[in-house]
């Protein structure tokens, strides 16, 4: 048997010990993990005073050198120990707090469980199928009731509706005819329109009346005859006819 197993033997079976809660073990390793780390800076620092005393003895004293460079390297081993410890601590809390969150877990769950049954052991299947039976029919009759009030009750409506239709055209036409008979015509003037004054062909805006009764006489006369030989006029021709 080795020396860690009497170790841990020699304080009792461990049935005679109780068993730690899960809060306790994660406090202690918490703890051992604190200690830990500080012991880790202190030997960091142990390390960084070695190499520093190494380098100020150099090649002028080689034994005092030689010594701080030992030193550094236990230290170094010694560091080395403690973050595989840390590690493993590390690890075994982040175990035992997963295990602590489905103990929860699982007497949570347990607790739901007994809950559910008891409240299930009021429970009869039989008497629920009756009780949604019993719904369903108290649900139709209600149905029925409503569509019995929304039904339309005719108390002797029952009406020829072409009789209907003919009985209102009648009554629209009478009401046309009144109207008709009471427009009143415009009376018929007795007096006779008064004549339209003749309007000249050709007479344009902006000339003289004389000017224009010269022109207008002279074509629609066309005399053609009074024009000289050549087809043109004298100037005091077209003066005496006003025409430009």
């Amino acid at each position: 048997m080795s020396k860690l197993g009497k170790l841990f033997k020699g304080g009792g079976s461990s049935k005679s010990r109780a068993a730690p809660s899960p809060q306790e073990a994660l406090a202690r390793l918490r703890e051992t993990e604190e200690m830990l780390s500080k012991k880790q800076e202190y030997l960091e620092n142990r390390i960084q005073r070695e190499l520093t005393l190494a380098k100020k003895h150099g090649t002028q004293n080689k034994r005092a050198a030689l010594q701080a460079l030992k030193r550094k390297k236990r230290l170094e081993k010694q560091l080395t120990q403690i973050d595989g410890t840390l590690s493993t601590i590390e690890f075994q809390r982040e175990a035992l707090e997963n295990s602590h969150t489905n103990t929860e877990v699982l007497r949570n769950m347990g607790f739901a469980a007994k809950a559910m049954k008891a409240v299930h052991e009021n429970m009869d299947l039989n008497k629920i199928d009756d009780l949604m039976q019993e719904i369903t029919e108290q649900q139709d009759i209600a149905q029925e009731i409503s569509e019995a009030f929304s039904q339309r009750v005719g108390f002797g409506d029952d009406f020829d509706e072409d009789e209907l239709m003919a009985e209102l055209e009648e009554l629209e036409q009478e009401e046309l005819n009144k109207k008709m008979t009471n427009i009143r015509l415009p009376n018929v003037p007795s007096s006779s329109l008064p004549a339209q004054p003749d309007r000249m062909p050709g007479r344009m805006a902006g000339t003289s009346p004389a000017a224009h009764r010269s022109r207008a006489g002279y074509v629609i006369k066309r005399d053609y005859t009074s024009f000289p030989p050549g087809g043109t006029l004298s100037s005091s021709e077209r003066r005496r006819l006003g025409v430009c």
